[in-house]
């Protein structure tokens, strides 16, 4: 058996892990990634990237199927088809690319990369399981990025017919017939892709709602979309199992009547969870919170030189909140003064439209107490969205009223995730709705209804 030794031993090269590699390489210190797959985790792999490249072949079908005969704007077609294996290949060479970009980063910084599945044996040391033998690492400092996986229920357990978003982005041919149990953002996002695509989709959701984590004037207009689509939504249901012969699902409705729905793939997407086994948790002493590794502000475990970023210490799991996670760690154990702690974190659903929001919602700071204004510029009225046939959604900004000082942000419309920087800039800069509506906002841009939504909270609004 061999032995390494190193200053930063990094457990999982998803966002978080691979971006503590890098900034750890980056600050001199002598560091090793550990991952038993390619590098960039799920979201890369088999996430984020992957349904992005779904979601987009899907927009672009629909939009040739509804030329065909001609359109509002005198495009005309023949009847379109789809390669969906074509497509795939396709997605899966972003995701090389993308793969070896992450794998040349690494190297560039001077991070020795392990493949093989780690086991950590105690705080210090790690047990490798690669290709060519077993491998011990000894490190001063050990980062923990194991993920997160998807939750799979105990009636729907996974395999034939019953899929992850993971299968479910590597299908060859679209279903005729999907049933997706969930309608959060991860079974809309693929719901609505694969009703693009020609699949007849229905959608089991055991809340009274779509995306019931955000507010219901958010998630309208996807319930708009959905409708228009033809997909069937069943709320306040169950899915109980999969069917005898395993091409449809049993679902108990709100009145307790159970009801048999045909369906090619069953894809569930009740959520995810923390990848807690298979990496020696029970060899460590972590203090949890819940089912999460409890970590510091400065991404310390309760164990000495032991740290931990991304899914595994809680929600929101968000690719771009592991990132900055793993910055934070390398940063600390380099010795420099860092703290992860922002003030807001942005979420974006790829549904369509997009939602994107960061800070608090109106509800949520009537719920604090606070006394809040609150302007809403619609899409509707904005020239680039009408020129791009993307003329519905709203920017919507919160305040509050003693100060100024937006609290939260939101906005569902086409392409809107684009804004999510500026949102996020606005809530970590601590602006007020004097500095948005002050400044100057490019023209024809969809940004504008930003700059006035700010003016018309503060009731000078412009074109309203």
């Amino acid at each position: 058996m061999s032995s390494l030794s190193c200053d930063v031993l990094v457990l999982g090269a998803g966002p978080g892990g691979y971006v503590a590699a890098i900034r750890s390489g980056q600050l001199g210190l002598d560091t090793i990634i550990v991952e038993g797959s390619a590098p960039g985790g799920t979201c890369l792999n088999i996430g984020c990237i992957p349904s992005k490249a779904l979601i987009h072949v899907a927009s672009e079908f629909e939009k040739i199927s509804q030329a065909k005969g001609g359109n509002a704007i005198g495009l005309s077609v023949e009847s379109p088809k789809l390669d969906l294996a074509a497509s795939m290949s396709w997605k899966n060479g972003i995701v090389k690319k993308l793969t070896s970009g992450v794998s040349g980063i690494l190297n560039k910084s001077g991070v020795r990369q392990i493949q093989g599945w780690g086991r950590m044996r105690d705080g210090k040391c790690c047990l490798v399981e690669t290709p060519t033998g077993p491998v011990t690492i000894n490190a001063r400092h050990v980062i923990l990025a194991p993920g997160s996986q998807p939750v799979e229920l105990p009636s729907l357990p996974f395999g034939n017919n019953v899929i992850s978003s993971t299968e479910a982005l590597d299908l060859q041919s679209v279903p005729e017939k999907m049933v997706i149990v969930g309608a959060g953002y991860i079974g809309l996002e693929l719901g609505l892709a694969f009703a693009k695509l020609g699949s007849s989709v229905s959608v089991v959701e055991f809340a009274d709602r779509i995306l019931p984590q955000y507010d219901q004037e958010l998630s309208s207009p996807i319930l708009k979309k959905l409708k228009a689509l033809g997909v069937e939504l069943l709320l306040n249901a169950k899915a109980k199992s999969a069917g005898p012969s395993g091409n449809s699902l049993i679902v108990e409705k709100s009145n307790e009547e159970e009801v048999s729905i045909p369906a090619d793939k069953i894809l569930v997407t009740v959520g995810r969870k923390a990848r807690l086994e298979g990496w020696g948790l029970a060899e460590l002493q972590l203090s949890m919170n819940d089912r999460f590794v409890k970590v510091d502000q400065e991404c310390r475990t309760s164990m000495l030189d032991v740290f931990a970023v991304g899914d595994v210490t809680g929600e929101p799991m968000l690719a771009h909140r592991a990132m900055a996670q793993g910055a934070v760690a390398a940063e600390v154990i380099a010795g420099e003064k860092r703290v992860f702690q922002p003030n807001g974190i942005v979420s974006v659903c790829f549904t369509d439209p997009e939602i994107v929001s960061v800070g608090v919602s109106p509800e949520d700071a009537r719920s604090q107490g606070l006394d809040i204004v609150v302007g809403k510029f619609p899409l509707s009225a904005n020239g680039r969205a009408m020129t791009m046939e993307a003329n519905g959604g709203f920017v919507r900004a919160i305040a509050r009223k003693d100060n100024g000082v937006v609290i939260g942000i939101q906005a569902v419309g086409h392409e809107v995730s684009e804004f999510s920087a500026a949102f996020a800039l606005a809530i970590e800069m601590g602006c007020q709705l004097e500095d948005i509506a002050g400044t100057i906002h490019a023209h024809p841009t969809q940004s504008e209804a930003f700059q006035e939504a700010a003016m018309l909270a503060l009731g000078r609004g412009l074109h309203m």
